[in-house]
């Protein structure tokens, strides 16, 4: 059985917001605060919260998700979050 990917949002040290995409949550975040191969964009505003995850059933849909939520605006990613 393929693993689960997952659309995931971060709050930042900042409160701004970064979303992506992964097939492994925990080591993506744990990238996130304290690896190298974290994303440029949160590198320099740790440490970084999960506060939002959905998961999909392959790669493709996960990706296609992430754009939808990357084109929300800030207000309705924080209404998405705070629904879970």
């Amino acid at each position: 059985m393929d693993k689960a990917w997952f659309v995931y949002i971060l709050r930042c040290k900042d409160k701004s917001l970064y979303t992506g995409v992964t097939n492994d949550l925990d080591k993506r975040v744990l990238a996130h605060n304290e690896s190298p191969a974290g994303a440029k964009y949160t590198k320099g505003r740790r440490p970084v919260v999960l506060v939002y995850k959905e998961a999909i059933t392959n790669r493709s849909e996960a990706q296609k998700r992430e754009a939808e939520i990357k084109n929300l605006s800030r207000k309705d990613k924080l209404v998405l979050i705070k629904s879970t």
